[in-house]
């Protein structure tokens, strides 16, 4: 008798428990997550007043006396469901810091308001995406560097050619200098913050050390990957009055004052990296390349970006991995042979060698750089906001639970809850069933904003 799949055999046992009905809900209700958490426990909810037992909840009586919960991960390359939760998330976070709402007042519209995009500096000449009318770097009689490979290159690159990126002369390249720079992005961009704010303050005539009483800086940025390996900030950036969103910026507060701090703040802020006897001392910078737009209501504004597209483009963005982007990996490398096993370019495996031999200096200990050659040395959050941009993650997840819970009464009492991890993940055949559900679950979302919106665009993602 043939034998069935692993896979078709664990469907057939899970079919065969008569709690199955109850493991489909629950798969359902994680949407289809592809790596749940399992928990163990109990929770009872009584009344605050008498004590009495309202509701008894007990994994006991669940499929294997476990209960599913989402995985929560951001990354679109572990948890395709999850992430587009999360994208969801960070697309009203975002929204609500430009439109109003989440406690954000619809005023902040009237607010000056930016989407700026800073880079990394160059750390070498890499081949990029052309068109028919331009070649890559068409230098004539550039010769070649001290390695004897050609500083010029004629070829027309098209999107997807695994060139793009990837250095004229690997070994002229700064290597040292990108992971350094990854390493103290953090670091530039609070200096760069802070810069503005001293800016706006001359600007206006006040001293730096007033500008709190006069106005605020508020913004939320998403850190995105290059084809270079590179990151740069896309960042929304708000001027408010001293209390936030809630007041009116001042009168000297514009855009324009807001785009000239911002780009003069950019180019003015170094940050030095420790001594080393190895490397000598790095002087970081931001890039050249700086892109600043005013932000309108408008979808057709002529002279600026639409706040649906600019929420939209931050929320796809956050949801990206390093791997996606084919410049790291989703997990930490314990040695220096994981790095070999990362189906990664050349460029990308030069950089986290670098990352894994710059972090075994003794004067670079505090960067951690071989816990973050996963990610090429950046350290960073994907997404960072200031504390009175808008709301935050765990009051949209809690306004989404209060939702599905369904309206709270008086005589609901109190939750008395006891969990335990006990494991993640499925099996194969319930991680068959758990994409079914999620393909079902974005196929209803899919007809849904097609009735919704017949001609749907990038301005109305995510759902």
């Amino acid at each position: 008798m043939r034998h069935l799949p692993a896979v078709d055999q664990d469907v057939i046992r899970l079919a065969g428990d008569p709690l199955f009905p109850r493991l489909l809900e629950q798969i359902t209700a994680t949407g289809g997550c592809a790596h749940p958490v399992h928990l163990s426990g109990h929770a009872s909810t009584r009344n605050a007043t008498t004590g009495e037992v309202l509701h008894h909840y007990d994994t006991r009586n669940e499929p294997g006396e476990r209960l599913l919960v989402r995985c929560r991960n951001r990354r679109v390359s572990v948890c395709p469901p999850c992430s587009r939760l999360h994208g969801g998330d960070t697309f009203h976070l975002v929204r609500a810091g430009l439109t109003g709402g989440k406690t954000v007042p619809q005023d902040v519209r009237e607010h000056p308001r930016l989407f700026a995009t800073l880079t990394a500096p160059s750390f070498g000449p890499v081949h990029r995406a052309t068109d028919d009318r331009e070649r890559c770097h068409p230098r004539r009689d550039a010769g070649t560097c001290l390695h004897d490979t050609p500083l010029s290159c004629t070829t027309h690159h098209t999107e997807d050619d695994p060139r793009i990126g990837q250095p004229l002369c690997p070994a002229c390249y700064d290597y040292t200098g990108h992971v350094l720079w990854h390493a103290h992005a953090g670091q530039l961009w609070d200096r760069f913050t802070r810069a503005t704010r001293r800016h706006l303050a001359t600007l206006a005539g006040i001293p730096q050390s007033h500008f709190p009483r006069h106005a605020r800086l508020s913004f939320a940025k998403v850190a995105e990957y290059q084809r270079r390996a590179a990151i740069h900030v896309h960042a929304v950036v708000r001027l408010d009055g001293p209390d936030g969103p809630h007041t009116p910026p001042p009168p000297w507060g514009t855009a324009e004052a807001l785009t000239t701090a911002v780009r003069t703040a950019a180019g003015s802020v170094p940050v030095r990296t420790p001594y080393s006897p190895a490397l000598g001392e790095h002087v970081l910078r931001w890039g050249a390349q700086l892109d600043t737009r005013p932000l309108h209501a408008a979808l057709d504004a002529p002279d600026g970006l639409a706040d649906d597209a600019v929420a939209a483009y931050v929320a796809k963005y956050v949801t990206k991995s390093a791997a996606d982007t084919a410049a790291g990996a989703d997990h930490r490398l314990r040695t220096p042979d994981d790095i070999d096993a990362i189906p990664a370019s050349p460029h990308v495996r030069t950089l986290m060698h670098t990352c894994w031999r710059l972090g075994g200096l003794p004067e670079l200990a505090h960067l951690r750089l071989r816990a973050w050659t996963h990610t090429l040395g950046y350290r960073g959050h994907i997404l960072t906001k200031s504390r009175a941009y808008s709301t935050t993650y765990t009051a949209l997840r809690t306004e989404r639970a209060n939702h599905q819970r369904g309206p709270v009464t008086d005589d609901q009492g109190t939750i008395e809850a006891q969990w335990r991890y006990v494991g993640s993940g499925h099996t194969p055949g319930a991680a068959l069933l758990a994409a079914g559900i999620a393909e079902d679950i974005t196929c209803n979302r899919e007809v849904s904003k097609a009735e919704i919106s017949p001609t749907p665009d990038f301005r109305g993602w995510p759902w």
